[in-house]
């Protein structure tokens, strides 16, 4: 019984290996670059903090790139109640 074990044990860890390591290639692509969050805090308008603020710091991104690339952003229409 043990002898499965020494044969097993390296192969389940280099399996798991394997598979972090295509995990993490993934969340590579996904996850927000450092850069873009300190140049985002550095330069950030009072529409994106409340962005920020609001729906986190996907939606602050989004709407700093799209500033920085020129586009011009769509407004929401403001509701009183």
């Amino acid at each position: 019984m043990t002898v499965w074990f020494v044969f097993a044990v390296p192969f389940v860890v280099m399996f798991f290996a394997l598979f972090m390591e295509r995990v993490e290639a993934r969340l590579r692509h996904v996850a927000v670059q450092e850069d873009e969050v300190e140049e985002l805090l550095e330069n950030a308008r009072p529409d994106e903090v409340r962005a920020l603020y609001g729906h986190g710091i996907g939606r602050a991104l989004e709407m700093f790139r799209l500033r920085r690339r020129g586009r011009p952003k769509a407004r929401r229409a403001k509701v009183r109640v």
